[in-house]
């Protein structure tokens, strides 16, 4: 046995030789003016790094997508040629016997033979394009194969060397595909999804009370009416927002389910009524911004109704905020969405101050302008380090998207903080946008983002204005952030109607 596995590697060996040999002795015109400087170009991957520049520069954004996983594939098969192939094989370099001397390279590789990176990296590279991108990735094969082909014309590696090379390339390409596969379909599916929740069904609303803030960015009367169509035994309350707080404690102290028309600032409010009376909340977007809404999956009063009726509820996580002991007795306050300190509390400041005069539109603007202009960095102790920041954010789960504040978060089930925060230094303005691009988790000297269960913030500066759902408030000198798992039952539908 071993010696026909001895005739076999002799045999392969042979006509391994006797085809470079071949290949040696054939002129292509112009080949030796243009394959030893196309070999030349794809040294360390730098001819397809221009590709994938090139193709993000000027391709469509499907393009761009397929380039970056064109330069994985040869990231991966790179590193497997440069770790494992290489110094397992190890196997000499030709002869340059018989090579002329004008296809001869000016510098001569030291690594051993097999199998040839350059064609890994060639057949790599075009392959994650063409999976991606059919058509770049035709438009480059014939460059693929030129530099592959190149490496045996100029004498540096056998045939077979350059057909392994490739092979690996090319199932570097697919297994990167494979990745990306599965990255994209964990990303689909939201990660912990709230546990259904026991929660009485309401067909004819008997028990449901609904608060109703008036003074909500959406007019009520044309889903009011839907909601009395639908749950005709369900008691409405009318409410400016002064009278707020006492009208959700009121209907949460006598209702078996607490409802509430209104946007994040009004659901806020009611979370904190159902949690402390131990009742189940229906929420009612309402507002000019519904994000807490959105994130359950109501589109609008219909959806509450239908679950409502039919007795469909989730248990979510709520964020909280505890005041200092050094503040003296202080009751905690809790956010449904997110919390912040810096520029977006600030922005919010201005934005009210301005509106009632000037209108919200251009309030905005006007407090955008004044953020970026005037004001400094917040110094503070972050879990017992000195920080100083433009913008702290923190998410009551784990948000998509890049950039210091993104708006859509992965699931209501995770009692997890999504802190984000952008350094100080510099101008705010620069350094908000730069940090716009920068991913979640990731590190660099303008954006930082983790996930924490509890964040401790101290030596906060007097009057430090910070933000939760929307509404405004001035901080106390230390506060501690954490997230209560399953503390907040809420209706939904099934996501499956």
């Amino acid at each position: 046995m071993a010696d026909q596995e001895l005739t076999w590697w002799g045999t392969a060996a042979r006509w391994d030789r006797a085809l470079f040999d071949a290949v040696a002795r054939r002129h292509w015109p112009g080949g030796d003016r243009v394959l030893p400087r196309l070999s030349r170009a794809a040294n360390h991957g730098v001819l397809w790094g221009a590709a994938a520049a090139a193709i993000a520069a000027f391709g469509p954004p499907e393009a761009r997508k397929a380039a970056l996983r064109a330069s994985a594939s040869l990231a991966l098969a790179s590193a497997t040629i440069n770790t494992i192939g290489k110094w397992s094989v190890r196997r000499p370099r030709p002869l340059l016997d018989g090579v002329p001397a004008v296809r001869q390279l000016a510098v001569q590789p030291l690594t051993t033979s097999f199998p040839s990176g350059h064609s890994a990296s060639a057949f790599a590279f075009t392959t994650g394009l063409a999976l991606h991108a059919p058509l770049w990735g035709a438009a480059l094969a014939p460059v693929a194969a030129s530099v592959a082909f190149s490496r045996v014309y100029t004498g540096v590696h056998y045939p077979s060397d350059v057909a392994a090379g490739a092979a690996l390339g090319v199932a570097a390409g697919f297994a990167v595909r494979r990745l990306a596969a599965r990255i994209e379909e964990a990303r689909a599916v939201p990660r912990d999804e709230p546990a259904a929740a026991d929660a009485p069904a309401l067909p004819d609303g008997e028990g449901l009370v609904v608060v109703v803030n008036a003074a909500s960015g959406t007019p009520a009367a044309a889903g009011l009416d839907v909601l009395r169509a639908a749950l005709p035994a369900a008691e409405v309350v009318e409410c400016d927002g002064t009278e707020l707080p006492e009208a959700l404690a009121d209907a949460a102290s006598r209702a078996a389910v607490l409802g509430v028309w209104g946007g994040d600032g009004t659901l806020n409010a009611a979370a904190g009524a159902a949690m402390k009376a131990g009742v189940p909340l229906a929420v009612f977007p309402g507002g000019t911004m519904n994000h807490f809404a959105l994130d359950l999956g109501l589109t609008g009063p219909e959806d509450t109704c239908r679950a409502v009726a039919e007795g469909r509820a989730v248990r979510v996580a709520v964020g909280r905020f505890t005041p200092g002991s050094e503040d003296g007795p202080a009751e905690p306050g809790y956010f449904l969405n997110t919390f912040s300190i810096g520029a977006y509390p600030e922005l919010l400041r201005h934005r009210l101050h301005w509106s009632p005069r000037i209108g919200s539109g251009p309030a905005a603007l006007l407090a955008a302008w004044k953020v970026l202009r005037a004001e400094r960095p917040v110094r503070l102790r972050l879990a017992g380090r000195r920080r100083s920041v433009w913008l702290l954010f923190a998410g009551n789960g784990t948000y998509h998207g890049t950039g210091p504040a993104p708006r859509r978060r992965e699931g209501l089930g995770e009692a997890l903080l999504d802190v984000r925060l952008v350094h100080g230094g510099g101008r705010p303005g620069p350094r908000l946008l730069a940090a716009a691009f920068t991913g979640p988790l990731s590190r660099s000297p303008l954006h930082t983002a983790t996930s924490l269960r509890t964040l401790r913030i101290a030596e906060i500066p007097p009057d430090t204005p910070f933000a939760y759902d929307g509404e405004y408030a001035r901080s106390p000198s230390s506060l501690t952030l954490d997230t209560m798992p399953a503390a907040l039952t809420v209706y939904r539908p099934d996501r499956r109607d």
